[in-house]
């Protein structure tokens, strides 16, 4: 079965952003086989720096809500919940994005 997964990067290459400022989610379908296919790219507006707006990490969350996990380099325990209770699994992993899908898939194995 595959994964669809949402990684917090600012430049395609590294998982090098904190959820609540990711400016953008790249979208991949991690396939059976381990390999990946990038899908889209998601703007978004950062949680942490919307003021006067009354739930952007719900906004944040509504916007990858078809994705099975998110990929980060942070995220905070309140973030963290609400990702959870929406289904959801974050996975702090700042890693090269290859190379931190290749941990992901090797830790859906584990589980199966």
């Amino acid at each position: 079965m595959s994964h669809k997964i949402a990684i917090a990067s600012s430049d395609g290459k590294y998982v090098n952003q904190h959820f609540g400022r990711a400016q953008q989610f790249l979208i991949v379908e991690l396939k059976d086989d381990g390999s990946y296919e990038y899908l889209e790219t998601r703007k978004n507006v950062p949680a942490c720096k919307v003021e006067g707006h009354d739930s952007p990490l719900e906004d944040s969350i509504n916007l990858i809500s078809d994705c099975d996990g998110v990929l980060v380099s942070q995220v905070g325990q309140g973030a963290a919940d609400e990702l959870i209770s929406h289904g959801i699994q974050p996975v702090i992993i700042p890693l090269l994005i290859e190379d931190a899908l290749k941990k992901v898939y090797d830790l859906i194995q584990k589980e199966n």
